[in-house]
């Protein structure tokens, strides 16, 4: 399994709206084939930020399944206008190191 890790800026004093959206976009990625959960965290130290963890079944379904599907292009239109900056994306191998 593979871990996404995303940190989402969101413009300050639209916190509120992004949660309503995202509560409305996760829809999308979980409909994802290769999609396995998703969590959503608000950061204590800086309220405009956030972490975005989502595992998948593999790389590609992230980067092929998710982001070149008509989907993606939903779930951009419901959730980009809130980031500032664009969210830098990286990946995980989803297995602890140490047991």
């Amino acid at each position: 399994m593979i871990l996404e890790i995303a940190i989402l800026n969101v413009t300050n004093g639209k916190e509120k709206e992004f949660e309503k959206a995202f509560g409305e976009a996760q829809k999308i990625i979980m409909s994802i084939p290769g999609y396995v959960n998703h969590n959503l965290k608000r950061s204590s130290d800086y309220p405009s930020r956030y972490l975005l963890m989502v595992k998948w079944n593999k790389l590609e379904d992230h980067q092929i399944g998710f982001r070149k599907s008509e989907q993606y292009q939903v779930w951009k239109k419901m959730l980009h206008h809130f980031y500032n900056p664009v969210p830098k994306v990286e990946y995980y191998d989803d297995e602890n190191i140490y047991p």
